[in-house]
């Protein structure tokens, strides 16, 4: 039976969001007329601070905070690498964030196929970008609900049938309407209620874990016992050889392939200058830290001998959580989690609807539409995208979501080229780059299909393969196609797009004359 107490704590805290997100309108007041750049970016207002708590709130989503423990209960070490590769994310978002930021506040870019149709003055390679981002959102953005469920089931918060479908639809239509009525500003608001109430959570969690536990090194003693008793395949507190270079490389590709996700740009565009984007990403290891706890966590609700359902690790974690704490306390956590689900989500339906509204309906369907019209129509898709994560989440498997998910990852990688490479050297041929992507979208899909669902697959020769991450093998190809077929092109003379980004064409190195060092 569900404890009031805990529910009552759980209620207040989403009240609380609530209301913090009805303050949005007064987060940097303008006098201009609507426009989507004052919808979906804030009018590329955000200070230092906002930008730290806006860009952490959503590449660190709640889906994140119980899959990773929940992995890390599952099968051990190998789940860990979500750390490192959120280390490779800062220093690769310090050095391509600001650039984009620049070109894009120069041309009036709201979207990275924006960029893309500047760089490369191709509308064809755009459309495969902004479609690409779509694609890969839409399932991430349906596992923010499943994160939100999955910790309300374990805490006992989800009434079976209607009653628990009803639950999910109340807490989403709020933010559903302030994202409506304020855009990129209501999720920015609710972020850094997201970041009190996450750090706070985690740590008290942690401490009390490991006090009742007899310390970190109880934890990991007890919890390699339970795993070797188990007898779990592949699992283990130590990473094999075998494993090492499927951790690594899910490390460089997922890094890679997070920093091309639209709401995570979407975040970036939105900061007030390059330094201000600067400041946060050099402290975004911040929230890379918090990540290294949570997976902590799951190794100590291993310990603590906790038996998720079958299928079901990622409620390990929630379930750690009410067997420690008392009601109130574990309400209060169980909140801070789905807060930290509704950041990401309204963010990544705003970057899925701008992307639409820019880079398809402007584009290819009314390209006369007003400043005020394309908020309209934004503002619409969101809800749509929204309405359209509820009711995949209620109408098929969660392993569904998570499968897309795995294959979104892999899809986005293929933008790779085009944007960040983009931004220092034109050498490849737009029509290169865009069979390219054609070559790694189809191989990476192949692959990850062929092998179950897995994002880890064989690459190589039969006899001497490697398990690399699918994405990573996806992009080599994608790489390999774009090389040659730019030289073919080049040979034939076949011409390029103009380019109206004054970004340089090539990479190049120019001496300081005072110490004899070059910058690029």
């Amino acid at each position: 039976m569900t404890d009031a107490a805990m529910v009552a704590s759980f209620l207040a805290v989403i009240g609380g969001a609530s209301l913090v997100a009805v303050t949005a309108r007064r987060l940097h007041p303008t006098d201009r007329l609507p426009s989507l750049e004052g919808w979906a970016l804030a009018d590329r207002s955000l200070g230092p601070v906002w930008t730290w708590f806006l860009l952490g709130g959503t590449i660190f989503t709640a889906y994140t905070f119980t899959a990773v423990p929940g992995l890390a209960y599952g099968v051990g070490a190998p789940a860990f690498f979500a750390v490192p590769y959120t280390v490779i994310l800062c220093p690769l978002a310090f050095v391509l964030l600001p650039r984009l930021w620049n070109v894009s506040r120069r041309h009036g870019y709201i979207t990275v196929a924006d960029f893309v149709r500047g760089r490369y003055g191709s509308s064809p390679l755009a459309l495969a970008v902004a479609l690409t981002g779509i694609l890969a959102t839409m399932p991430y953005l349906a596992l923010q609900l499943l994160g939100i469920r999955s910790v309300l089931t374990a805490g006992g918060l989800y009434p079976r049938g209607a009653a628990g479908d009803l639950v999910m639809v109340v807490l989403f239509a709020g933010l559903a309407v302030a994202t409506y009525r304020y855009g990129l500003r209501a999720p920015t608001v609710i972020s850094a209620l997201k970041a009190v109430a996450v750090f706070t959570s985690v740590s008290v969690v942690c401490w009390l874990a490991l006090k009742s536990l007899g310390g970190p090194g109880a934890v990991f003693d007890t919890a390699a016992l339970r795993t070797a008793e188990a007898g779990a395949e592949n699992a283990s507190l130590l990473l094999a050889p075998g494993q090492q270079t499927a951790y690594a490389t899910l490390a460089l590709g997922s890094a890679l392939a997070l920093l091309m996700y639209p709401h995570v740009l979407t975040a970036g565009f939105a900061a007030s200058g390059p330094d201000t984007l600067r400041k946060a990403t050099v402290a975004l290891p911040a929230w890379t830290a918090l990540l290294a706890l949570f997976g902590l966590l799951g190794i100590a609700a291993l310990a603590a001998g906790v038996r998720a359902p079958q299928g079901g690790a990622e409620s390990a974690v929630p379930m750690l959580v009410d067997r420690l704490m008392p009601a109130p306390l574990a309400g209060l956590v169980f909140a801070a989690i789905t807060v930290g689900a509704l950041v990401p989500a309204a963010v990544m339906s705003i970057a899925a609807a701008t992307s639409f509204v820019r880079n398809v309906y402007v584009e290819y369907v009314h390209p006369t539409a007003t400043p005020k019209r394309q908020v309209r129509i934004a503002q619409t898709v969101s809800l749509t995208a929204k309405a359209g994560a509820v009711a995949f989440v209620f109408g098929l498997r969660d392993q569904d979501a998570i499968n897309l998910q795995l294959l979104g990852g892999v899809w986005i990688l293929q933008i790779f080229p085009a944007v960040a490479i983009g931004l220092f050297t034109r050498r490849l041929h737009p029509r290169a780059l865009l069979a390219g992507w054609a070559a790694g979208m189809a191989t990476g899909t192949v692959m990850v299909v062929r092998e179950g669902f897995s994002s880890v697959v064989p690459f190589g020769p039969a006899v001497h393969h490697m398990e690399i991450y699918a994405g990573l093998a996806a992009l080599l190809i994608n790489l390999t196609v774009a090389l040659v077929t730019t030289t073919v092109l080049e040979r034939l003379g076949t011409p390029r797009g103009t380019d109206t980004t004054e970004l340089p064409s090539r990479l190049t190195a120019r001496r300081r004359p005072e110490t004899g060092t070059s910058n690029p």
